[in-house]
C-alpha cells in the first residue's frame, strides 16, 4: 500500500485529499505546516508527497528545495492556487514531479498521484507473484493460472497486502489497519467476510489453496506445502 504525505495548511482541502487517496487504497499522513511536513518527509518511508505551494512560515518551494538538498528524490505533486508555474518551480520539477492548480477535481488529483507512483516504482515492483497467482500493479489486474480474476477494490487491496507479505502470518489487526486504514474493531467480522470472498475467487476447485487460516493468529498467503 503506497504511503503518501499530505502537506497542506487548509484543513478542508487536506481532508479532501486524504479521503480521495484513501478511497484509492493509499495510506496518508497529514502535516499542516511546511516545517512539520519537512520533518516527516526527511524521516523517510513515503512513496509520494502532495505539497501545497503557499504554506505559513516555510513555503512549499522551500520544502522541496530542502528535500532535494538532502538528496531525497521522493516524487512531489505541487498544488497551488497560482495558475502559472514560475521559473523556481520549473527548476524543481526534476524526476517526473507534477504541478496541479487549485481548484482541482479530487479524482484528477488521485490520477496524477497514481501516475507519479507508477513512474517512480521500480520495474520489479510492477508485478507481484506467488505460485501461479499474479498481481499487475500498473493495470490493477489479478490473475490465477493466467486467468483474470474479477476483484472489487477492497479485495484488490487485501490481496496486494497479502501478496506483499507472502509467507507471513498477518493478524486481523494488521490487515484491518493496512487495508481499511483505521483502528481495528475486534467485534467486526469484515475481515473474515472479505477473506471468504477472496478465497472463493482465488482458491477455486482443482487448484492448490493459497490463502491459509492460522487459527488464533490470522491469515497467511503462501504456496501449498
Amino acid at each position: 500500500m503506497p504511503r503518501i504525505l499530505v502537506i497542506e495548511d487548509d484543513e478542508v482541502t487536506a481532508r479532501e485529499i486524504v479521503a480521495e487517496l484513501g478511497a484509492h487504497g493509499m495510506a496518508t499522513d497529514w502535516a499542516a505546516t511546511g516545517c512539520a511536513g519537512l520533518e516527516r518527509a526527511l524521516a523517510g518511508g513515503y512513496d509520494l508527497i502532495t505539497l501545497d505551494r503557499m504554506l505559513p512560515g516555510m513555503s512549499g518551494i522551500d520544502v522541496i528545495t530542502a528535500l532535494r538538498e538532502h538528496r531525497m528524490d521522493t516524487p512531489v505533486l505541487m498544488i497551488s492556487a497560482l495558475s502559472e508555474v514560475d521559473e523556481r518551480v520549473r527548476g524543481l520539477r526534476a524526476g517526473g514531479d507534477d504541478y496541479l492548480t487549485k481548484p482541482f477535481a479530487p479524482d484528477e488529483m488521485a490520477a496524477r498521484v497514481e501516475v507519479l507512483l507508477r513512474r517512480h516504482r521500480p520495474q520489479a515492483e510492477n508485478r507481484l507473484r506467488v505460485a501461479d497467482l499474479e498481481l499487475d500493479l500498473v493495470r490493477h489486474v489479478a490473475l490465477r493460472g493466467g486467468q483474470p480474476l474479477s476483484l472489487l477494490p477492497t479485495e484488490y487491496r487485501l490481496l496486494e497486502f497479502l501478496m506483499r507479505n507472502s509467507g507471513q502470518v498477518l493478524s486481523r489487526t494488521m490487515i484491518f489497519e493496512h487495508v481499511w486504514g483505521f483502528h481495528f474493531d475486534p467485534g467486526t467480522n469484515v475481515i473474515d467476510v472479505h477473506i471468504g470472498r477472496l478465497r472463493r475467487k482465488i482458491d477455486v476447485a482443482g487448484l492448490p489453496a493459497l490463502i491459509h487460516t492460522v487459527r488464533g493468529s490470522g491469515y497467511r498467503l503462501a504456496p501449498a506445502d
